[in-house]
Parts: C-alpha cells; structure tokens; sequence
C-alpha cells in the first residue's frame, strides 16, 4: 500500500530538536514509516548549513531504536559546496566523486549502512549521464542503497539514465520524485522555485507504463489549499483553478474532510507517495487523517472531471 511520507525539511533548523522529535515520535507511533530529507536540508535558512534534517533524524532514529521500522529517503546534488551560500551555484553536483562523497555524509549523519532510497535532487549537466547512472547503481550493488531515483528530472533524462544503467547490468532508477499537487499551474507558467520540476501528463504517462513509483512534493502548497495567509501562487493563477478548487472544497464537504485531507488522499488514490511536510503535531495528525479519507470512483470521477481543466 502507497504510504505517506514525512516531509522533513525543517527538522533541526526551524523545528528544533525537541520539536521535531515529537513529530517524529507521534508519526511513528500512528504507524507512519517513510521519511523524505535530503543532504542540503536546511541550507537556505540563517545557520543552516544542510546538515540539520539528517542529523536531527539519525539522532531520532538511534534514541529510538527505530531504523528497522522506518523506510529512510535522503538526496545529494544539491547542497552547496561554499560554505554560507544561500543559493545552488555552488551545488556539489552528480560526479561519481561528489555522489559518493555526499553519501558516505548522509549515511554518517543518519547512523546507518544503507539509504532506502537515494536520489539525485537536481539535475547535473557538466557530468555524463553514463557516470551519474553508473555511481547510481554501484551504491545499490554495494549495499549503501536499497533503490535509486532522480528528482527534478525530466521524463527524458531519466529514461536515458535507466537506459545506461540496464546497459551496464546496475540498477537503474526506479523512484521519481516531483512537485505535484491538486491545482496545477498555467502550462508554460515559470516556477518561482527555479529547481522544481512539475509533473505534466507525459511524466505521468511514463512512470505509470515503466511501473515507476513517484513521489511529489509541494504537495499541499505550502498551506494554500486552507490558510489565507497563504496565497495559490500566482502561477496558478486561471480558469482551472477556480474549478478544481470548488470541486475540492464540494467534495471536502461531502465526506467531512479538509482540502487538505482530500488532496492527499487523491494522490494516495493514485499509487502516488505524497511528501507532506508538518511544523506542528496539529499538522500532522490532519495529514495522518488523510489514511482515513476514502475517494470512491464517483468522487474520483469529480475531481478529476476534464471540465475542470
């Protein structure tokens, strides 16, 4: 069964420990088990350095004994090699050498041997795609990784990848992490997060007919969806949206749940693995209410009505 996981961005550097554990500690207990982070997690913030979500989730993981029972994703290419930089110009990058490096980081700062899925978070364009397949696969061979995937990739670059790495008898990537959500943007529309990549019909297309496991993130807008002082991003902006939001809402209101709930549960519907991020034990018992929302094929049907588009 697809199962939601924890977004962890915020771990260590907004949410301190205390905090961050309690989240953790009440996921685990209401039988949650995939946590998302990444080796750059949270860099952007005054202080951060990167180091934080992995460090605050191993510290979790050991107190707790827990790493048996949890399913632990984590990312490299991004982190920035200048200390102090706020931006990815700096960003270590795909090679073999930085892959490997920034694994050997992660698993340190998380406390074990082996990743469950590691992915490559952006796109590296300076490195061949036969070396990033290549390293790629090697860490699955050597252990230090359950599965691969690639974040932030086009379907094409991906394809590729997989290509090279069967080539070569490595595993291939087989996890594909996205920005998705309910609402879609204008197509064409420009990100103001410059590293997102969008999930378009063509990605979904893909992922469903090579038997892809995705993951998507941004999933709730960042609280767009239920808090006023959270706009839609402007991208978002059309028609479409208008539409889609009042069916959401109808539907919300039908079965006693949160736009929120139902858009999660939308995604769960799919085979999809919704990334949900929390900052508050509130938070985080709406998203886990979310398992208990249950969209039949009518409801289904009205969401996904192409009227809406």
């Amino acid at each position: 069964m697809t199962e939601i996981a924890l977004g962890t961005i915020p771990f260590g550097t907004t949410l301190d420990e205390a905090a961050s554990f309690a989240i953790l500690d009440r996921f685990a207990e209401a039988g949650g088990t995939v946590l998302d982070t990444a080796d750059n997690y949270t860099f952007w913030v005054d202080g951060g350095t990167g180091d934080e979500s992995e460090t605050t989730i191993g510290r979790w993981l050991a107190s707790r004994g827990a790493r048996d029972r949890m399913i632990v994703s984590t990312k490299c290419g991004a982190r920035p090699t200048v200390p102090g930089a706020r931006t990815l110009d700096s960003a270590e990058g795909l090679s073999p050498a930085a892959v490997r490096a920034a694994a050997e980081a992660s698993l340190r700062r998380l406390g074990t041997d082996h990743v469950d899925v590691y992915w490559a978070h952006i796109e590296d364009h300076a490195t061949p795609l036969e070396e990033q397949a290549r390293v790629f696969g090697e860490l699955v061979a050597e252990g230090k990784a359950r599965h691969v995937g690639a974040s932030n990739h086009p379907a094409w670059r991906i394809e590729r990848a997989r290509g090279l790495a069967l080539s070569s008898g490595l595993a291939p990537y087989t996890h594909v992490q996205l920005r998705h959500s309910y609402l879609r943007p204008r197509p064409g529309a420009r990100l103001n997060e410059s590293a997102h990549v969008q999930v378009g019909e063509e990605t979904l297309g893909y992922v469903r007919a090579e038997g892809l496991r995705l993951w998507t993130y941004s999933t709730l807008l960042s609280g767009a969806y239920t808090r006023a002082d959270r706009p839609i991003p402007a991208q978002y902006d059309h028609p479409g949206t208008t539409r889609r939001l009042a069916a959401l809402r109808e539907v919300a209101g039908e079965i006693g749940a949160t736009p929120n709930q139902v858009v999660i549960a939308w995604l769960l519907a799919q085979d999809i693995v919704p990334i949900v991020g929390v900052s508050s034990l509130t938070q985080l018992d709406e998203m886990l209410g979310a398992r208990e929302v249950k969209l039949d094929q009518d409801l289904l049907g009205r969401l996904d009505d192409p009227s809406l588009a």
